[in-house]
């Protein structure tokens, strides 16, 4: 399993996870590994990420990403490597009323794929949003809405670090950063309102 060590991983997997590890990314970034999920491949990896403004600023979008391998391959991948991902970000309560929000959300993950090369099948996934308003002592508080983005798909050559960067790109987008290079058909949401206090 994946916590045996890397000395025991398959040399591609190594090799996917160096480069990920190694990564250089936009500096609204802050990537960070965390504990390996049991008992979905044989081998596996998984990093969270949030994307802020600076050290002192709320986070504007955050998720984690996993990378799953099973050398002997997986009919429901359709490959020996799976990439899954949970994107979650702060809205403008009017975005998330728009009906296409949801079409508009996977729009996004598609692009960023698109947007660095990262070539792909088998894709699946949920776009939802959900709005929160506070009661009693948090009565004070805003109403928050969020988009969640979960989505998986295999990559369909080596080339598995743009997989990495397309995520990220995804969580900048869903925070309402623009993109680095602009792409066809990717739209920059507006900026999230400001806590009181904030």
């Amino acid at each position: 399993m994946a916590g045996v060590g890397e000395t025991e991983e398959p040399e591609e997997f190594r090799q996917a996870l160096a480069g990920w590890r190694a990564a250089v990314l936009r500096p609204e970034i802050v990537l960070d590994e965390m504990a390996r999920p049991r008992g979905l491949a044989p081998y596996s990896a998984a990093f969270t990420a949030e994307v802020a403004l600076g050290e002192d600023e709320d986070e504007l979008a955050g998720g984690r990403i996993v990378l799953l391998h099973d050398p002997a391959g997986h009919e429901a991948w359709e490959g020996t490597f799976r990439v899954v991902t949970m994107t979650r970000a702060e809205l403008e309560p009017e975005l998330a009323m728009d009906p296409l929000l949801p079409e508009v959300g996977w729009t996004w993950l598609t692009e960023s794929l698109y947007a660095v090369g990262a070539t792909y099948r088998a894709p699946s996934g949920t776009v939802s949003r959900s709005t929160s308003q506070g009661f009693g002592g948090l009565s004070g508080q805003i109403a928050r809405t969020e988009i969640e983005v979960r989505a998986s798909w295999t990559p369909a050559d080596d080339e598995l670090l743009p997989h990495l960067l397309a995520w990220t790109e995804l969580l900048c987008t869903c925070a309402g950063l623009p993109p680095v290079a602009a792409g066809e058909g990717v739209v920059a949401i507006p900026r999230r309102p400001s806590r009181p206090g904030s």
